[in-house]
């Protein structure tokens, strides 16, 4: 009888285990599968265990193509079955094309003569898919606002930073879901990040690769009106709660999507957009509407200096910008109160109200 050894944490069971448990079988006649105890996946992926260790037992019995499933108790690092493999001496040891802990487990082969096989990666039947993927998906939120931008916009960005500058933005409702999303898409309210977060991700790093700044998974994942300094990565100054905000925004759709990671590195005034940041710093500090107005009319100043098309005049608005990079995409505009807010949507088709989000 050849007897075939697996191991790994199968912390939580998916198709891609039954793939490899089956072609694993496949090249002997007894299959033991073992799994990492509770205590050893803490002590070396500082993790719980998805269920109790006799409750994974009990599942990975049930599967047809296991013969014998043991718990590895060793602290070993990547050896955590070592007592029971050198007691039971299996045939053959199969390991996947990836496994980080190669050299080890050739080593104790060779101590009982047994074969390491490395099981070559196949199409898989489904998509394929991780643990850690799961966990992911499953702790990622089932909704998440968007944001605008006031100012300091592209000093997120890691080549274009300044020391002492910031970045000024604010998490925005309605939220958006992967099955909802009541918005236009590329339109400079940083979609991506919140697309990143719906799924279980970061995002800061997805932007950076792009080219361009961290600032929309930063307070998509934050939340509130936040300002952020300049830098490589996302530090935040400080944040309220956006109540200074409440029935006074407003967004127009300009009818073209824009392109972030096209307009990165742009001929602008850095300068500028630093000045604009810090007035509308202080707005956020001070809770005066008005100066955070004096910040975005500044910031949108620097726009049109980069060329991008004069913005139409609304009644009532105190202040406007294009969100994001600009060049089309959603503007925002900012007014002294609820009232000429709502006056103003009501009497354009194109021009929908938004609110503060924090959590």
């Amino acid at each position: 009888m050849k007897r075939i050894f697996v191991s790994g944490c199968y912390d939580i069971i998916h198709a891609g285990h039954l793939q490899f448990f089956e072609e694993a079988r496949a090249l002997g006649d007894h299959l033991t599968v073992s799994f990492a105890s509770e205590d050893v996946l803490w002590h070396h992926k500082q993790r719980r265990s998805s269920i109790p260790d006799e409750h994974k037992k009990a599942v990975l019995e049930g599967l047809r193509m296991i013969d014998e499933v043991v718990i590895g108790t060793d602290h070993d690092l990547g050896l955590d079955f070592k007592n029971y493999f050198l007691n039971a001496k299996p045939d053959v040891l199969v390991v996947t094309e990836d496994d980080q802990y190669a050299d080890v487990k050739r080593d104790l082969c060779k101590q009982v003569g047994a074969t390491y096989q490395v099981l070559a990666k196949t199409p898989p039947k489904f998509d394929p898919i991780s643990t850690s993927g799961i966990v992911k998906w499953v702790k990622a939120p089932t909704e998440s606002p968007l944001r605008v931008d006031f100012a300091g916009g592209w000093l997120d960005v890691p080549r274009h930073a300044r020391d002492g500058a910031y970045i000024v933005n604010c998490a925005i409702s309605p939220v958006v879901s992967l099955r909802d999303w009541d918005y236009e898409k590329r339109a400079g309210l940083g979609g991506s990040g919140a697309w990143a977060l719906l799924n279980g991700e970061d995002g800061v790093d997805a932007e950076l690769d792009l080219g361009v700044g961290w600032q929309d998974p930063a307070v998509i994942r934050e939340t509130g009106l936040c300002v952020w300094r300049s830098g490589p990565r996302p530090v935040l100054d400080f944040k309220r709660n956006g109540d200074m905000l409440n029935g006074k925004m407003a967004l127009l759709w300009t009818g073209t999507e824009h392109d972030t990671p096209g307009f990165a590195d742009n001929q602008r005034d850095y300068d500028h957009i630093a000045q604009s940041a810090e007035l509308a710093r202080h707005g956020v500090l001070n809770e005066d509407l008005h100066q955070l107005a004096e910040g975005i009319n500044l910031y949108h100043a620097a726009q049109l200096d980069e060329g991008m098309d004069r913005l139409p005049d609304l009644h009532g608005a105190i202040a406007q910008k294009y969100c994001g990079g600009g060049h089309g995409g959603y503007a925002l505009y900012l007014f002294a109160s609820s009232e000429q807010r709502d006056a103003a949507v009501q009497t354009n088709d194109t021009l929908r109200p938004i609110e503060p989000f924090c959590l």
